[in-house]
């Protein structure tokens, strides 16, 4: 019976990862050159699932794959995939393949696609749209990058303030380019101004003869289209809108963001902040070994000047450390711990800018509380370390030099993991860019200024 719970719980451990047996059926046909066979496997998968398979399989089988599918490749998969591959795969694919993907896709995610090539790339693709679509796209395109301009959709359901219940839905009827998923109907004005939304399950439960401006939703909320999508998605979060009309500078609908667009940027903005924190830039698992290098570098020569930094601390007091060689196996112990307690800190703070709990209203409480975290686990560990110190080496003199620098560095940890974040966002600057780094340096320079310094005036 144990054995079976084991197992299940293993399985739902697992439920969502991809099937190990479908992807090697998909490489077999892919090895075999069966069309028909890939177009059908491929077809029973959700686009998502296909588009993990091709983030994941080698660049060899991705393009056999491509060639193989064809005409019959479903632009979803492409919405679906990293940006930067999708943007890959597009330039190698013929103008008519390019054409069908784009048919299936909505403007919004059209922008997303071709904001990422290169300007003939870009023409290329826009030239396989119907007019219309062509004149929506260019006109997200000639937005701001993430702001909502480009992460609108043009396509719209929308209903003057004089129509009933009954006229709204027989217009919907009787609409062929409805979008393939909208959750409520944007109420607007002669001039094109949203006066309010009617969500579509108000909309199916009121009587006919109900007029539209009777059962608009009272928590209406637009969007101005320069609005930062870090904003928006926000906004989406924080009032549990499922969509949102997006106005521009005269208070004209301009368009509309729908919840998984803006849940999609929630995502990518949490998963830019943990890159940033460990300092690899944007890559993904798709990276070539060169681009990932060249993104790794810059990070890693930053380390190296910090490293440098610290060590030119430690050269001060190398005659402290001929003197007491202990010294020096210690001392990482107590720049380690400085590390990981700032680097806590640092993380908890990123994240409340992020979602906008950590305020200029709350901050110095919130610095106050990091602080006296630093300074308790400070004396905590202290403790611990000073008898290490004593039982390993047998000096209480050192034990209280190891303390006494731990509850300095842990102290300082908690101040500059808060700090540096707090600063950079003063200054306009992703507080996720480069803090790790500050903190870091912050942590070795005064964990080996205090323990080598104690040691130097209470030890020799």
């Amino acid at each position: 019976m144990e054995t079976t719970i084991a197992v299940e719980i293993e399985t739902l451990d697992r439920a969502y990862e991809m099937d190990a047996n479908w992807v090697e059926r998909v490489l077999d046909l892919i090895a075999a050159q069966d069309q028909v066979g890939l177009i059908t496997i491929l077809n029973d998968q959700h686009p998502a699932d296909v588009a993990d398979l091709i983030e994941q399989i080698n660049p060899s089988q991705r393009s056999a794959l491509m060639e193989l599918w064809g005409m019959e490749m479903d632009g979803e998969v492409f919405a679906e995939m990293d940006e930067a591959l999708s943007a890959d795969l597009i330039e190698e694919l013929p103008s008519d393949v390019v054409g069908e993907v784009m048919r299936d896709l909505e403007t919004d995610d059209v922008v997303d696609l071709v904001e990422e090539l290169d300007e003939s790339q870009k023409e290329r693709v826009l030239e396989t749209l119907d007019v219309a679509d062509q004149v929506a796209v260019r006109s997200s395109l000639s937005y701001p990058e993430e702001t909502a301009g480009r992460l609108m959709a043009r396509e719209l359901v929308m209903a003057p303030t004089h129509w009933n219940v009954g006229q709204t839905i027989d217009s919907l009827r009787a609409d062929h380019d409805l979008p393939d998923e909208f959750y409520d109907v944007i109420v607007v004005d002669p001039m094109s101004k949203p006066i309010g939304k009617v969500p579509l399950y108000a909309l199916l439960t009121a009587n006919r003869s109900t007029p539209m401006m009777d059962i608009v939703d009272q928590e209406f909320r637009t969007i101005p289209v320069m609005q930062s999508q870090e904003d928006v998605a926000y906004a989406f979060n924080q009032y549990n809108m499922m969509s949102a009309p997006v106005v521009d500078a005269e208070n004209r609908l301009v368009g509309v963001i729908t919840m998984d667009d803006a849940m999609e940027v929630l995502g990518e903005e949490a998963e830019e902040d943990i890159k940033l924190l460990g300092g690899v830039g944007d890559e993904s698992l798709t990276d070539t070994i060169f681009e990932t290098t060249r993104q790794r570098f810059p990070w890693l020569g930053v380390n190296l000047i910090t490293s440098i930094i610290a060590s030119i601390v430690i050269a001060q007091f190398s005659s402290t450390i001929e003197a007491i060689v202990a010294l020096a196996v210690l001392m990482p112990i107590v720049a380690s711990m400085g590390g990981n307690a700032g680097t806590q800190t640092l993380t908890v703070a990123v994240r409340a800018l992020a979602t906008k709990d950590l305020t200029p209203s709350n901050a110095w409480r919130v610095i106050r509380r990091e602080v006296l975290v630093g300074l308790f686990n400070g004396v905590l560990f202290a403790f611990i370390i000073g008898a290490i110190g004593l039982i390993w080496y047998g000096s209480a003199m050192l034990g209280i030099v190891l303390g006494l620098a731990m509850v300095i560095n842990l102290l300082v940890a908690g101040l500059a993991g808060i700090l540096v974040p707090l600063t950079l966002d003063r200054f306009g600057i992703d507080p996720a860019l480069g803090s790790s780094a500050l903190v870091t340096t912050v942590t070795d320079v005064v964990g080996f200024l205090a323990f080598l310094g104690f040691a130097s005036a209470m030890l020799l």
